[in-house]
């Protein structure tokens, strides 16, 4: 068990809950960097900033760096790897990045706050199998199915993409609100420890860590891939300030992250060494773990922002009233 500890705490970031914790963060970012600060002026129209974590949701982007992708649409990008959410958020609130691959989660969290942005295209989930989150126990706990934890702990961060499908997948079982109890433990590596420990009846997680738990006895209780509907995806996030002068740099940006996702749909094992690299997979899960297909750039749907709006304002996790207008992507005040 210590080696399984010793390789999660390096901080393997996958999948969109580690981008969901920037949500937990997303709030004192904006204060550190003071919804009062100036915008960003926009960029000239061919080159563009995007920041990111060490997740697969932003493998097309390393692809496309990989490959020329971008020189072919005349487009200069710089990817800037941030090791933690409040470092990204932070960054996206005071201009220092024009994109940020993240989660509705935190874009209405910054929005709210009081920075204008617009959701560009969706990473990933534009299907359920597009990546997952579950629900996972230790097999000493005794925990058999996702009934077993009515009224029990489970570990969990709130205002999060894990929080979010954990009550969707206990509400499928039958769980009232009352019945679901959250373990708030922020930070992964520590959720997860304390589940295979049994300090917590189960954790909610990203693939990346039900994968690692699979492969060192753990058992996943339920996931998101199937029986509650398509409800996470991570997004690209992109400052309206910024979308004033860069629009032409967002189609040559998009126009290279379809064809990534072609190059990847064509052989993903071939891009499996950066992806590993990249998103600082697990190395027991390095060679096995499945990389997904990603969709080519289109807008969010309703259907995928609308039910987390009502979610967060349910929860209280929103300090003003947002709405998503999918006919161009803005994510604003009302």
């Amino acid at each position: 068990m210590k080696n399984v500890i010793d390789v999660t705490s390096k901080g393997a970031m996958s999948r969109r809950d580690f981008i969901g914790l920037a949500s937990v963060a997303a709030f004192s970012a904006v204060a550190l960097s003071g919804c009062s600060s100036q915008e960003s002026a926009a960029p000239e129209a061919t080159s563009m900033k995007i920041g990111t974590m060490q997740t697969e949701d932003s493998l097309p982007f390393w692809v496309a760096e990989q490959k020329g992708f971008y020189g072919d649409h005349d487009v200069e990008v710089e990817i800037v790897t941030f090791q933690s959410a409040q470092e990204l958020s932070t960054a996206f609130a005071a201009g220092e990045i024009d994109g940020a691959m993240t989660d509705i989660m935190v874009s209405a969290s910054l929005v709210a706050s009081g920075i204008g942005l617009n959701l560009a295209w969706v990473t990933l989930g534009a299907t359920p199998e597009q990546g997952r989150f579950g629900i996972q126990t230790s097999p000493e706990s005794g925990i058999k199915s996702l009934a077993d934890l009515k009224g029990k702990g489970i570990g969990v961060g709130s205002n999060t993409v894990p929080e979010y499908v954990m009550d969707k997948l206990m509400e499928a079982a039958g769980a009232s609100e009352g019945e679901i109890v959250n373990e708030e433990i922020k930070k992964l590596p520590v959720r997860y420890e304390s589940m295979t420990n049994n300090q917590v009846a189960a954790a909610a997680l990203p693939g990346s860590l039900l994968a690692l738990g699979e492969a060192t006895g753990m058992i996943t209780l339920a996931d998101d891939t199937q029986g509650v509907g398509n409800v996470s995806q991570s997004v690209l996030a992109v400052r309206s300030s910024w979308l004033e002068g860069g629009k032409a740099a967002l189609e040559s940006v998009r126009l290279a992250w379809n064809d990534a996702v072609a190059a990847i749909e064509a052989d993903p094992e071939g891009f499996r060494d950066l992806l590993v690299e990249k998103a600082n997979l697990p190395g027991v899960v390095a060679d096995t773990y499945p990389i997904s297909s990603y969709p080519e750039a289109e807008l969010p749907t309703k259907d995928m922002v609308d039910p987390v709006l009502d979610w967060m304002k349910g929860k209280e996790y929103l300090q003003a009233d947002v709405a998503y207008d999918s006919e161009t992507g803005d994510l604003k005040t009302k």
